[in-house]
């Protein structure tokens, strides 16, 4: 149990990572660790998984190019606000309901959703981010809350039902638009340092999918 809990926590971590990654602008300090040692070990121990080994390296050549970019971090950020902050006609906007909502609006079902999942599982939106719920940032967020959850059950019974909730949220609140997500990110990422996130994103949750099922 005590593997599962530590592997968990992990699991809630990546999210966490990448939540932040896509809620704003990198800075030069940001950056400072995205070059570090630190970065490189658990990119690297990412990378010893097969499904993972090949955007984990892509993700990383994304990292040197950066690193060798002129005004790297104002670069970076034109990048974020050109794919994240723009329009659906010239950016990849980070939001499920411009991908499976009915109007083509913010705030659509998939947000609604989302806020009724905050008020269900007792889990606060961050106030900093205000943003719809059903933002990208926020949805990982929130799985990293769930994953934790998981942990702080005592029952058998419950844990794995909250294991469970985990599979149920990753399938109708992520895959559900994350692949069009993806793909927009990669036609319209030019530099392709946030395309390479996403992909790796994309790869661990399908990872994290086959987990849940009982397939890894």
């Amino acid at each position: 149990m005590q593997e599962l809990i530590a592997f968990n926590e992990q699991r809630a971590e990546i999210y966490w990572w990448m939540s932040s990654l896509l809620a704003r602008e990198l800075t030069n300090e940001d950056l400072e660790q995205y070059y570090g040692g630190e970065m490189y070990t658990f990119l690297s121990g990412l990378g010893m998984t097969d499904e993972l080994k090949a955007p984990v390296e892509a993700f990383r050549e994304a990292i040197t190019r950066v690193q060798g970019r002129e005004d790297a971090q104002l670069e970076l950020a034109a990048d974020f606000c050109g794919l994240f902050l723009s329009t659906p006609k010239s950016g990849a906007l980070p939001y499920a309901s411009m991908y499976i909502g009915e109007s083509g609006l913010l705030n659509d079902k998939p947000a609604q959703e989302m806020n009724a999942l905050f008020g269900k599982y007792d889990i606060a939106q961050r106030k900093e981010f205000n943003e719809p719920a059903d933002h990208i940032a926020i949805e990982l967020d929130f799985l990293g809350n769930l994953i934790i959850l998981a942990n702080q059950q005592d029952d058998e019974e419950k844990h794995e039902e909250a294991m469970q909730t985990q599979l149920s949220f990753i399938n109708e609140h992520l895959m559900t638009w994350l692949p069009l997500f993806v793909k927009e990110c990669n036609t319209r990422d030019k530099f392709g340092f946030y395309a390479a996130a996403v992909n790796l994103l994309l790869a661990f949750c399908q990872l994290d999918v086959a987990f849940l099922q009982g397939e890894e």
